[in-house]
């Protein structure tokens, strides 16, 4: 099980809000280790440890994997009166016991044994370095950091230097602004994640140079106190589970929302499961029919796993094969023209003597260099591609360039190459360190949402993809580790089967009319419908039994051959023909992204 290491402390404070006062427990370690536990995950904290446990803190001591930190009196613990007024927090009383005193020296000698070791403020930057560099010393795997407003004003330098060293940090927009000149201009180096909260509106996630905001969820604020402390719980609950990092803090925004509608943190005590992430009411899964269909393809005796061979793809046992499907996998998108706001048509085109669509005229493109410049598909080469280079790839047999996103392509190109190169890996790197995990998949997966052209999508459709590849190849380059299954892989072909065999309901009128009329939708528009066709599979698969790979690239994207974008669908020639609801006006969300 997952386990994560909070070094902060509890305190007792007295809470002023809404016209209310109230004592509560309090402390950044306590509020993010309460949040850690109630998503499910082991936590220990590193903190001064009252002896005896003052009954205020005996649930949460109880909720602890372990208390470790000197002995103290309950005196000595910390106490903060903290008020709330117009949006304004204000520390009317602050003193910090024992909390300064508190050493590295105590820490345990092997810190491997935690996923994650998340460092509070302390009070002081010193003292936060001072732990992070102990920390690695004593080989913790990943080190998150949080930062105050005091520190951001007086030693921002120093701030900086502790982010460099950390692989997640977690702050505030005005600490953002304070470090960045505004939250939009924040950045982390290669490898590292960095969270910004912004209160009801949401939170900002860095990865590197690339940044996703994501949407607050309403609620009835009573006491803020702790809510970004709880994100930050939250969002490292989810990460060591192993959630791409914009899905750990969608997971996690509810939390925090829910807890700031009780006072201190209550609602982190609660017994049951965190609360979902919010679902957009204007897409609904059919449940009746996704038992329909799970059945039927339960009962399939041919669905089975792509092997990713054939004239398309490198011969088996060709020595870059893993460096051609790390950096063409990551071009698996955007394959369609629009006009007038409106999809407009597929890529079909004559490629090496055959007209081919999309995704196969793709791989065939990148198949060229393989034996006279096998170089090409390393990380170096494809940082420093160059448009002419990428044109001339993908031009077709009778001289045109029918590739709809060339910018969009030499973009993911180039970052991908910078990413490796910052990271210092090749292909093979990442694959070997992933074989040398237990959980090598969820590994794979890891390093993937930190390289460019991968990280990018939240349900992580071109890292499935690829993982998928070196899976099922004859090859095998990619085992997985014990009972490890691939997410679904939720390109253009899923998302029109769901829509059409009716597994979604799309109950909003102008979103359904929308997608009749293949106009091109908002992100939000795509969102609500992607994301429910994702979990869609993720049903089908758990439901059948069937490997993922079969479920989603075989039985789904074959249907592509069958149920067509430009033509009446062959329904006869379908195997889920009976059972389909036959919605054929429905199409794919139609929008223009990187993610498929």
């Amino acid at each position: 099980m997952a386990a994560i290491l909070v070094i902060g402390g509890a305190s007792s404070d007295i809470l002023h809000f809404a016209g209310q006062t109230a004592t509560s427990p309090g402390g950044a370690g306590m509020y993010t280790a309460m949040a850690v536990h109630r998503c499910g995950v082991q936590v220990s904290l590193f903190a001064p440890r009252p002896d005896p446990v003052p009954e205020m803190l005996q649930p949460v001591a109880d909720r602890l994997s372990a208390w470790l930190g000197p002995f103290v009196t309950p005196e000595e613990l910390p106490h903060f009166e903290i008020a709330h007024r117009g949006g304004e927090t204000v520390y009317l009383q602050a003193r910090f016991g024992a909390e300064p005193d508190l050493s590295p020296d105590g820490l345990l000698p092997d810190l491997s044994v935690y996923d994650c070791v998340h460092i509070v403020p302390l009070g002081a930057v010193q003292r936060q370095r001072a732990f992070l560099e102990a920390c690695r010393q004593r080989g913790a795997v990943r080190i998150s950091v949080g930062t105050y407003l005091d520190a951001v004003r007086e030693k921002p330098e120093a701030v900086r230097a502790v982010m460099d060293a950390a692989d997640i940090c977690f702050m505030n927009g005005e600490e953002a602004a304070g470090l960045f000149g505004s939250v939009a201009a924040a950045r982390v180096r290669p490898g590292a994640y960095l969270f910004i909260t912004s209160g009801e509106q949401g939170a900002r996630v860095v990865q590197g140079s690339f940044a996703t905001a994501i949407p607050g969820v309403p609620c009835q604020a009573l006491d803020p106190t702790g809510a970004g402390d709880a994100f930050c719980g939250g969002t490292l609950a989810h990460l060591v589970q192993g959630a791409h990092p914009i899905m750990a803090a969608r997971a996690a925004m509810p939390l925090a929302a829910e807890m700031t509608e009780h006072v201190g943190p209550a609602a982190l005590l609660w017994p049951e499961a965190p609360p979902a992430m919010p679902f957009d009411g204007r897409v609904v899964v059919n449940g009746a029919q996704v038992e329909r269909v799970a059945q039927l393809v339960a009962d399939l005796p041919d669905v089975a796993p792509c092997p990713f061979t054939g004239p398309e793809y490198p011969p088996v046992g060709h020595p870059a094969a893993v460096d051609f499907f790390f950096a063409s996998t990551l071009q698996q998108f955007s394959f369609w023209t629009v006009a007038q706001g409106r999809y407009d048509q597929p890529l079909i085109a004559p490629i090496e003597g055959r007209a081919l669509k999309g995704s196969d005229y793709l791989w065939v493109a990148y198949l060229r260099p393989l034996d006279a410049d096998a170089e090409f598909y390393g990380p170096e080469r494809q940082a420093n591609l160059a448009r002419q280079e990428m044109q001339s790839l993908f031009r077709a047999d009778d001289g045109s360039d029918p590739m709809p996103a060339l910018e969009l392509h030499l973009e993911q190109a180039q970052q991908y190459g910078h990413d490796m190169l910052a990271l210092g890996l090749t292909p093979g790197d990442v694959v070997r360190q992933a074989q040398a995990s237990p959980r090598s998949l969820e590994t794979f997966m890891g390093l993937l949402d930190h390289v460019g052209g991968y990280k990018e999508d939240p349900l992580r459709k071109k890292p499935a993809l690829l993982a998928m590849i070196l899976n099922q190849r004859p090859e095998a380059f990619l085992a997985f580790g014990p009972g490890e299954q691939v997410a679904p892989v939720v390109d253009y072909h899923l998302l029109r089967a769901c829509l059409r065999m009716g597994l979604l309901d799309i109950v909003d009128g102008d979103l359904r009319q929308d997608l009749a009329d293949r106009r091109v939708l908002s992100p939000g528009d795509e969102w609500a419908v992607r994301y429910a066709a994702y979990l869609v599979i993720e049903r089908i698969a758990a439901r059948t039994g069937k490997h993922a790979g079969a479920v989603d690239n075989w039985f789904f994207l074959n249907a592509r051959g069958r149920c067509l974008e430009m033509a009446e669908p062959q329904c006869a020639r379908c195997p889920a023909d009976p059972v389909c609801a036959h919605r054929k006006a429905l199409f794919q969300p139609v929008i223009r992204t990187t993610f498929y």
